[in-house]
């Protein structure tokens, strides 16, 4: 029976992924865009104001999928109590997060973001910048990556280390890389990857 009556979400996941992979190549085209602008109001150094983004990027995919690993566990504790079928609860509660997407709490995630950037190694700025400058992008950031959690397989970006060994199928290389140079220096923006197989390329640069 099951099998003969997916849920809804289930027919429109190949929809939903197309919209969700597109509105990720937005965000790189436009708010990242906007992003990098605001910073270098404050920051000369482009390789700063790139790393801070990209950093903006993986923080946001972290937050968004605890937030809704921890609101997938209240809502299947609440369908569970009075559930029967036709549909897996598995399905009804997937059913229940994609037709209830704005109960995210975004403004919670990008708060969480913000800490992470605060007390993050990798990055260090003036103490007049507060990371609230680039919130537009990284509460785009986060609804994304809410969503793209809801997908059958959901969508997750790529790992990247500094001094990662350059992957052509991953990475595009940025314009002022060093086209003979083998390993990344640091990331622009990360990889879209489903199953581990790349969807959308990332942006590095490579330096020797």
């Amino acid at each position: 029976l099951r099998s003969c009556s997916p849920g809804q979400t289930r027919r429109t996941n190949a929809s939903r992924r197309a919209c969700l992979i597109a509105r990720f190549g937005d965000i790189y085209a436009q708010e990242r865009l906007d992003a990098e602008t605001l910073l270098r109001t404050y920051i000369s150094d482009m390789e700063t104001v790139q790393r801070i983004i990209y950093i903006a990027a993986v923080e946001s995919f972290h937050a968004a999928k605890m937030a809704y690993r921890q609101f997938k566990i209240r809502v299947r504790e609440t369908l569970s109590l009075g559930h029967s079928g036709p549909e897996s609860l598995e399905d009804t509660v997937l059913d229940y997060i994609v037709r209830h997407e704005d109960l995210y709490d975004v403004q919670a995630s990008v708060n969480e973001v913000i800490r992470s950037m605060n007390i993050s190694p990798k990055i260090s700025f003036p103490p007049e910048i507060d990371f609230i400058v680039i919130s537009t992008l990284i509460r785009e950031l986060c609804r994304v990556a809410f969503s793209m959690q809801t997908l059958a397989p959901p969508l997750d970006i790529a790992f990247g280390t500094d001094g990662e060994l350059f992957s052509e199928t991953k990475y595009h290389r940025s314009f002022d890389s060093d086209f003979t140079a083998a390993l990344v220096a640091y990331h622009v923006w990360p990889a879209l990857m489903e199953n581990d197989v790349v969807i959308v390329k990332g942006e590095a640069v490579t330096k020797r």
